[in-house]
């Protein structure tokens, strides 16, 4: 079994270099057969010499790393590479897009009919309101073959457009990254399984099934991956804004002048003075009404208290009464004399 253990050895070395090998997609398919020729000498000579099932362990590893170059497949079997200008290229398009229209509801609803007709959906809506109106912002899922026609018929039929911008990110590179990786892991994983079950002892078991554990989770990660970019590039992303129409602002009148202006401006000053006056009296009458009613209370109560504090005037006889020792005067009647 040891034999059996040098052959897992040699088939996890050749697992790292193609992923080492994965990851940069310019290497050639003779570099990827010179990799696989460096890993069979670097197995030991126990794994060189080994029989058919050992032996063909290190075959596979050196199998799985020419499939990575387009020459033979991890069964053997001869494909011919796919020139890079005939390939398919994957493109990420994204696109944002501003109108203004006189009913924003009606435009968003307008606007769900047209991508849902081209087969596209809605992957998110909002909407708020403000000051001047209403806004809608909306998200679609369109495909890549008719997004240029969906995003054009979208900026011509909801109302004026007011801004677009269109991006398109080339992922064909990471795509066949990914892609290969995912082949590579899967040939690696079942070398491992035919490992496996071959194995007689303990130990050899644990260490093979964790590396298939191990295997396992890079290959899912990478399948993951591997459906995030067949997403991405199957359906466009565009997000819609509808704003709603801009209001003429009003030109500022110029002042005026003159006598008439004059005549205006004066009485506009007189009203808002009389209006300030009168506001003043009426915050001011509730006060003055209690302050005379507890000022008119404090006078009479002044006043009670004064006449009650005076003190009471003498008895007198009465002035036309005489006095019984005072003499009566008589009148004397003048006399009159005539001369000699």
């Amino acid at each position: 079994m040891s034999r059996l253990r040098y052959g897992v050895a040699a088939l996890a070395a050749a697992t790292i270099l193609i992923s080492g090998c994965s990851g940069s997609l310019s290497s050639t398919g003779g570099a990827a057969d010179s990799g696989a020729a460096q890993v069979a000498q670097a197995a030991p000579p126990e794994a060189q010499a080994a029989g058919p099932d050992e032996k063909s362990v290190a075959d596979a590893a050196a199998g799985a790393g020419k499939s990575t170059s387009g020459g033979t497949d991890a069964a053997g079997r001869q494909r011919a590479p796919i020139p890079a200008e005939t390939a398919q290229r994957a493109v990420i398009y994204t696109a944002a897009l501003t109108v203004r229209a006189k009913d924003v509801a009606a435009a968003a609803d307008r606007a769900k009919a047209i991508v849902t007709g081209a087969g596209g959906y809605v992957s998110e809506e909002r909407s708020s309101s403000f000051a001047h109106g209403e806004q809608a912002v909306v998200t679609f899922k369109v495909e890549a073959a008719r997004y240029p026609d969906v995003l054009a018929q979208l900026g011509r039929d909801l109302g004026k457009r007011q801004s677009v911008r269109q991006d398109a990110q080339d992922v064909t590179e990471e795509v066949a990254d990914v892609d290969s990786r995912v082949k590579s892991a899967k040939a690696t994983l079942d070398q491992f399984r035919t490992l496996l079950s071959k194995a007689g002892k303990i130990g050899e078991i644990l260490e093979i099934e964790r590396e298939i554990s191990g295997r396992e989770a890079d290959l899912e990660a990478l399948q993951a991956r591997q459906r995030s970019l067949a997403a991405q590039t199957a359906l466009a992303t565009v997000t819609l804004t509808v704003l709603p129409e801009a209001t003429a602002t009003p030109k500022p009148k110029q002042p005026s002048s003159g006598f008439l202006s004059g005549l205006r401006g004066g009485w506009r000053a007189l009203v808002n003075s009389t209006e300030v006056a009168l506001t003043v009296l009426g915050a001011l009458l509730p006060w003055l009404l209690i302050v005379g009613v507890v000022w008119l209370a404090v006078l009479l109560t002044t006043r009670r208290l004064r006449r009650r504090a005076a003190p009471a005037p003498a008895d007198t006889p009465y002035a036309d009464t005489p006095r019984p020792d005072t003499p009566a005067v008589v009148p004397v009647a003048p006399s009159h004399t005539e001369p000699d």
